[in-house]
């Protein structure tokens, strides 16, 4: 989705891919033209190393919502873009509310993706998501899918649950973008590089992930050095040996503690007991981004998150800090006993700031 500066670049970015033994490409309509770029990418390396081109798993994506005769308009063009016959992987891409469940379940969706697996036309299918967690409990038991990728970051675990229990039930799951979304590791604040010693704060988080047997990690690439990543991490035993656990045990402890002492008795634990709110304030989600920027000194990610709500539609949250009414109905559900209504506004006062472009949207 970020190789996207021309044709070229994408071929290199798919060479450095192979190279680093990357086996996985995932990509979607809604990224612009990144399919086009990646099939014509996919058929000169084909060319040049059919072997290759035939260890990767290719995976694309559906918005959710299309009527049959659409969807399968969409999945034909996708295809073409594509230049293969057959996906590996097929992924409703954001079942983020309810009724994105409903339209892959019994609705539309469920007779496009039915019609995809019967005419051969696609492997497998399954769904990312960006929405609450009963919403993806309930995607994941439904038996529909055998694939979920999810946000699932060393600095938001509040889905590692979740995934555990996709993966002892035999599904695959990917992690969307520990890289970015996941705290923007590759240009990591002072403080963070500090508390993360001695790991680097992106192989700290990856590391993380791979300990907790998450069965994908995915590292967007706008140029073939962003995958040096990938070189490095993929020399990192699938297993990690005992001493490698108790190296990352430790440094995760050291990240923890350094939060924990910069934030003092404000430090939300994220319990999310102070839910629901009567404002619908994400009081987690908002605190949590507060936890990163005064913790670890991750502003510039706390504020570029934080101002992407309410203009991201279903993506992300609606609701920001501000609509906090001081109402006190947190107050006695918090454990902690955190002044809430006031952290909400002190996280408002660091945070908002002048609206930027989502890269798609």
């Amino acid at each position: 989705m970020r190789a996207l500066d021309s044709p070229e670049a994408m071929d290199a970015v798919l060479v450095a891919a192979l190279a680093a033994g990357i086996n996985h490409i995932e990509t979607a309509p809604a990224y612009g033209p990144a399919e086009a770029f990646l099939g014509r990418a996919l058929r000169r390396l084909g060319e040049r190393d059919p072997v290759g081109r035939r260890s990767l798993v290719l995976t694309s994506k559906l918005l959710p919502g299309a009527g049959l005769p659409e969807g399968r308009s969409q999945l034909r063009a996708c295809l073409k873009r594509l230049g293969i016959e057959r996906l590996d992987n097929l992924a409703v891409h954001g079942l983020n509310r309810p009724e994105h469940l409903v339209w892959a379940l019994s609705g539309p969706g469920a007779e496009l993706l039915a019609w995809a697996t019967g005419e051969g036309l696609v492997g497998q299918v399954g769904f990312s998501s960006h929405g609450d967690t009963a919403l993806i409990e309930a995607a994941l038991g439904s038996g529909r899918f055998s694939f979920c990728s999810l946000h699932l970051h060393l600095f938001d675990q509040e889905r590692l649950p979740l995934a555990r229990q996709a993966l002892a039930a035999g599904l695959g799951v990917m992690a969307i973008s520990p890289a970015d979304k996941g705290g923007r590791l590759y240009a990591p604040p002072d403080a963070l590089t500090a508390d993360c010693a001695p790991f680097a704060p992106l192989e700290l988080a990856y590391r993380f992930l791979l300990a907790e047997g998450i069965s994908t990690l995915t590292l967007g690439a706008s140029r073939p050095e962003d995958l040096a990543w990938a070189v490095r991490l993929g020399a990192a035993a699938a297993v990690p040996s005992a001493t490698e656990r108790q190296a990352l045990a430790a440094a995760l402890a050291r990240l923890e503690a350094a939060g924990r002492e910069r934030l003092g008795a404000d430090r939300c634990g994220q319990c999310r007991q102070c839910l629901p709110c009567p404002n619908a304030v994400p009081i987690p989600a908002l605190l949590r981004l507060r936890n990163l920027a005064v913790g670890h000194g991750m502003e510039p990610f706390a504020s570029e998150r934080y101002n992407l709500i309410g203009r991201a539609g279903h993506w992300w949250e609606q609701v920001d800090a501000s609509a906090c009414g001081r109402c006190g109905a947190c107050l006695p559900r918090c454990p902690l006993q955190l002044p809430i209504p006031e952290l909400l506004a002190d996280t408002h006062r660091r945070l908002a700031a002048a609206p930027r472009r989502r890269l798609w949207g």
